[in-house]
């Protein structure tokens, strides 16, 4: 696998609703943005961050990361990677969007996600993790996790805050073990034309219903490509998966 050719860009805004300043909140000693950082740079040579704050800016700097600054009015991490792409993208064909939150991203999915593009008509690419039955009827019916249909290419057909496909006939806690379903992991990975492409696009009717930003995609013909991992990782969205990282990282992770 040539990485040469892709390039890791990591959106980080300190504005958050729910979290304000959370890329820089500390785990273990190093600050979020840090870990997710050091992680992808296990695997790709060439990783920014993308930010349009200052604090950000210089924290990255200060750990010795790759940092460029980027408009503080985009709406989406897209929007934002692709401005970042256009300054420091240059020789680089294809785009791998990482979530800033994200901090134990695991080598393997980063590798997953490059091995999509060893197929020349992937578009765009993205990892889903099977449910399990020991995940329970909870899990898999979280609004906030949202499942993906898949073809027999391994593209996505859909995703959806809803469980798809409904199991007509059986009851909903026996659903998990009837069917596998697919969890989405919000990692993206384009190539630099159909990035460029899909920014441009106005929101779709499906985005605007569930509001998953990749469903424009789709509605407009765009086909994804999907990995398949078996890997769980903590996103953090609230002081509470904070102190829920903390305890991850003494389980799994050296300090």
């Amino acid at each position: 696998m040539d990485y040469n050719k892709f390039i890791g860009i990591i959106p980080a805004r300190y504005a958050s609703t729910r979290f304000p300043g959370k890329p820089l909140q500390l785990i273990g000693g190093k600050s979020m943005i840090q870990r997710v950082y050091e992680q992808v740079s296990k695997v790709l040579p060439t990783v920014y961050v993308a930010t349009d704050d200052q604090r950000i800016f210089d924290a990255v700097e200060s750990f010795g990361g790759k940092v460029v600054m980027t408009s503080e009015h985009h709406k989406s991490g897209t929007d934002r990677c692709y401005e970042a792409f256009t300054k420091v993208g240059a020789g680089k064909s294809i785009v791998i969007n990482i979530q800033g939150d994200e901090p134990f991203i695991q080598t393997s999915q980063i590798e997953t996600i490059c091995q999509c593009f060893d197929q020349e008509d992937t578009q765009i690419a993205t990892l889903v993790k099977p449910f399990k039955p020991t995940d329970g009827t909870k899990a898999l019916f979280n609004p906030n996790s949202p499942k993906v249909l898949l073809n027999k290419n391994s593209e996505a057909i859909y995703f959806s805050r809803n469980v798809i496909p409904y199991i007509r006939g059986k009851e909903q806690e026996e659903w998990i073990q009837l069917h596998t379903y697919y969890k989405h992991i919000g990692l993206y990975a384009y190539r630099g034309d159909v990035l460029k492409e899909i920014t441009q696009l106005p929101q779709s009717s499906l985005e605007l219903a569930e509001s998953l930003e990749q469903l424009r995609w789709i509605e407009n013909g765009y086909k994804i490509k999907v990995g398949i991992t078996e890997v769980e990782t903590i996103g953090i969205d609230t002081p509470d998966d904070l102190k829920a990282a903390e305890a991850f990282l003494q389980k799994n992770f050296s300090k």
